[in-house]
């Protein structure tokens, strides 16, 4: 019951060491923790995309969101793992009885003093998640220098993943993608510099160099170099890709030109991945194209990251929503009516028409402005994300340790986490903020349904499977190798959210299961509860 804002919750049920959520009749949720005698109150819905908490599961001290793994504190709500960006607000909770009651008017959170390295000046060079999260995680720990943040993009940072998902569909408006939302730069004293692009990086001397748009250079220096770059379309030599009506989907501007281009349109998606299939996805929820058709070299999709079983069960949910397959064939040559794009050729010879190509055919780390660069995939950096004294890249360009290894990844999460620990790296903050207890996760959203992936494996045809994929009700474990012993080295799953988090724990600290734990009958989540400190 409620009474001026105070809500009256049994403590019954809620297990020393576990949580509990409550869900109010304004469609509030309030989320209880226990530890002994001690609870804590908080706002129940993950800050991400609104989730359940009380559905995800609670391993030591992290509340673990079952959407999307955004990671929180069981004793003060603050955040731990994105892709949730803010901690939860927390409320004043006293106990009764047998009851406790939660004031949700006293928000007991608290910020940070900005008043750590007044003196300094950190110029972030790249105006994506992991830029954003650099500058923004800086401001809410405490960092009172300057920041300047430098974009060639004329946005603020917005939320690249719900391109080709929600926005694409036209189920997301524009300005519910802007990170931090409106005012985000001014709100925080953030320097944010859009449309400039930065001709060089001299690490030696944490500077850059600036193109103005009035061809002068302009040089600054800083104390905290931050290069977060990004990644960039790969746009295979296909004769005819320059031609109108030729699309790559990466920023938000490719996605409206995609929007605006396929109403009563026939269109080709070149590529199998995640982007190609939600772009698919999106198009035909949004229900404005004529026709959409996907063309792969192999006979599935997604194949680097799902089994055959998982693919099928895709292609299948794909094909059911309309989407026509082309698989076994590559693009011989993008043709064209003039300077328009009429159709493509393929391999084989046969031919497709279209109105519009959408190239989904992977990406390329934008390493170029670093000399540093001494593998071909990516920078090598230590695991607090450092080039060297003062100077850190990150994200998409960073091939950095982490739980599994060294390795670069272009996920959503691990750019995040990547600003996470720069900042923390940068504020000097050293317990918990390396990334050597992270692992990488990301999901795809396609039709409604999202398919979860924690890790990383070489290969996903060596799993073992549990459930019906055609259902889309499953978890598969992935192994490198056949050995009984082998431990699992990565997960996918849709439906079975708390398993895939408990797998998410146990690798995360070193303890996945091995093939011979998962074929004995490996109780996953009761294993991830028992090792949780």
């Amino acid at each position: 019951m409620t009474d001026n804002n105070k809500i009256t919750i049994s403590a019954e049920g809620i297990k020393d060491g576990g949580m509990k959520s409550f869900k109010q009749d304004d469609d509030s949720i309030i989320l209880i923790t226990r530890d002994g005698d001690e609870f804590n109150a908080f706002d129940g819905k993950c800050t991400h995309a609104g989730a359940d908490l009380g559905e995800g599961l609670r391993c030591g001290n992290r509340v673990i969101c079952p959407w999307h793994h955004g990671t929180f504190d069981s004793t003060d709500g603050s955040l731990i793992e994105p892709v949730a960006m803010k901690g939860l607000t927390r409320y004043s909770v006293t106990r009764e009885g047998d009851n406790l009651i939660v004031d949700t008017t006293s928000n007991i959170n608290e910020r940070a003093d900005n008043d750590q390295l007044a003196d300094t000046h950190t110029i972030i060079v790249g105006g994506g998640g992991a830029g954003f999260m650099t500058a923004n995680q800086l401001r809410h720990t405490g960092y009172g220098g300057k920041i300047t943040l430098i974009s060639a993009d004329n946005k603020a940072p917005y939320n690249r993943p719900l391109l080709s998902k929600a926005f694409l569909a036209g189920q997301m408006d524009e300005s519910k993608l802007i990170l931090g939302g409106s005012n985000w730069a001014d709100r925080n004293n953030i320097d944010l510099r859009l449309n400039q692009r930065v001709s060089e990086i001299l690490p030696n001397e944490n500077a850059i160099i600036i193109e103005n748009n009035n061809g002068d250079n302009e040089k600054q220096s800083a104390d905290f170099l931050v290069v977060a770059t990004g990644a960039e379309p790969k746009i295979p030599p296909f004769k005819g890709a320059e031609l109108a009506g030729v699309y790559t989907l990466r920023s938000m501007d490719d996605a409206k030109a995609i929007k605006d281009a396929t109403d009563n349109k026939n269109v080709v998606i070149v590529g199998t991945g995640f982007i190609g299939m939600e772009a698919a996805s999106a198009l035909m929820q949004a229900g404005n194209a004529a026709s959409v058709t996907i063309v792969g070299r192999s006979h599935r999709v997604m194949s680097n990251i799902v089994s055959e079983a998982v693919s099928n069960a895709l292609i299948k949910l794909h094909e059911g929503n309309g989407v026509r397959f082309v698989f076994g064939a590559g693009v011989e040559s993008i043709n064209g009516d003039g300077s328009h794009v009429s159709g493509i050729t393929l391999s084989d010879g046969s031919t497709l028409a279209a109105d519009v190509v959408v190239l989904g055919t992977g990406v390329a780390p934008r390493t170029e402005l670093l000399n540093e660069v001494n593998d071909p995939d990516g920078v090598q950096v230590d695991e607090h994300l450092q080039l060297r004294d003062g100077v850190y890249a990150l994200g998409d360009i960073a091939k950095a340790t982490n739980q599994m290894g060294r390795m670069r990844i272009e996920h959503w999460r691990v750019a995040l986490q990547h600003g996470m620990v720069t900042a923390a790296a940068i504020l000097n903050e050293d317990n918990d903020h390396s990334l050597e207890e992270r692992i990488p996760f990301f999901w795809t959203a396609q039709y409604g349904k999202s398919l979860r992936y924690s890790g990383h494996a070489a290969t996903p045809d060596k799993g073992i499977l549990f459930g019906t994929p055609d259902d889309l009700d499953y978890i598969e474990y992935y192994f490198d190798d056949e050995g009984e012993n082998t431990r699992a080295s990565a997960a996918s799953s849709l439906g079975r959210d708390k398993e895939l988090i408990a797998f998410s724990e146990l690798l995360r600290r070193g303890h996945a299961p091995t093939r011979a734990q998962i074929n004995a009958g490996f109780d996953i989540i009761e294993q991830a509860h028992a090792l949780s400190p």
